[in-house]
């Protein structure tokens, strides 16, 4: 079990355990509650398990890591096309597709220099081969907008392997995933901070079962870390969006094309992913 998690275990004989485990990865903390009548070491060894892919999942996909596969292929799919791995593809394949999902909201793209709107469209891949080619020279793909929602599904079979059927996983505050419920509660409780407004007034707190809720925007006014892919420009203002949906990694695509999205843009959104709450914030 690597130092960097953490964990307070406490078992009830009529609850049976809850783990209460945290560590540090993908730039942020997690924070992991699992219930179950499996034992301390089992529930430890289930958040080991977690914390391992997840870094398995940065050593392919992390844009910031000059060691990881994507960023490999951001230096040299320009000069010809670039093997890639099957989940990798995978990705992009999802994101690549999402742009157009997305009326252009959500874009993988948009950290390249020298961005355009529709620079997406030099983004070829070749299922056959599985290769990737950037027809340009300056494109780059960043999945920071999606890799922590994809990360709820991977830890979902995960914990479905391990047979634990409640549970809350909350990555940074802003990717969330419960399954099951809360040994005291029918779902579990999950609220938005002490500065979160909503319509005025503060908003309740949302029971969540079997669902994610994913939340994208800028929690201060100092914060400009979304940029609109209509104009390549930060998104200014202390503004957020949370969904509620089935899917982590389809939540995360939606909260952040409905943060830069406009009112025709929001439209074709709702439409298309049908989530089951949005929330302006």
């Amino acid at each position: 079990m690597p130092d960097v998690i953490k964990h307070l275990y406490k078992y009830s004989p009529s609850q049976g355990g809850l783990l209460y485990a945290w560590f540090p990865s993908m730039h942020t903390r997690v924070d992991i509650m699992l219930c179950g009548r499996q034992g301390e070491d089992i529930l430890l060894s289930v958040v080991d398990a977690v914390y391992k892919m997840l870094c398995r999942l940065e050593k392919m996909a992390n844009y910031y890591d000059a060691d990881s596969e994507l960023a490999y292929l951001n230096r040299t799919a320009s000069v010809h096309p670039q093997q890639v791995s099957h989940e990798l593809y995978d990705m992009l394949t999802f994101c690549v597709d999402c742009y157009i999902r997305t009326a252009g909201c959500f874009d993988v793209t948009i950290h390249s220099a020298d961005y355009t709107p529709n620079l997406i469209r030099s983004v070829q891949l070749s299922p056959q081969e599985r290769t990737l080619l950037f027809l340009q020279p300056g494109v780059t793909i960043n999945l920071s907008g999606f890799l922590k929602g994809y990360a709820l599904e991977k830890t979902r079979k995960l914990l479905q392997y391990y047979e634990v059927k409640d549970a809350l996983i909350n990555m940074g505050n802003s990717s969330v995933l419960a399954l099951g419920h809360h040994p005291l509660a029918d779902g579990w409780k999950v609220g938005f901070g002490q500065g979160a407004v909503l319509n005025g007034r503060k908003p309740q707190e949302l029971l969540l079962q079997n669902e994610c809720l994913t939340t994208s925007g800028n929690d201060s006014h100092e914060r400009k870390h979304i940029i609109n892919p209509r104009n390549g420009k930060p998104v200014e203002g202390k503004r957020e969006v949370a969904v509620v949906t089935d899917n982590g990694a389809i939540g995360e695509v939606l909260s952040t094309g409905l943060f830069v999205a406009d009112a025709r843009q929001r439209e074709i959104l709702e439409a298309e992913f049908r989530p089951r709450l949005i929330l302006d914030l």
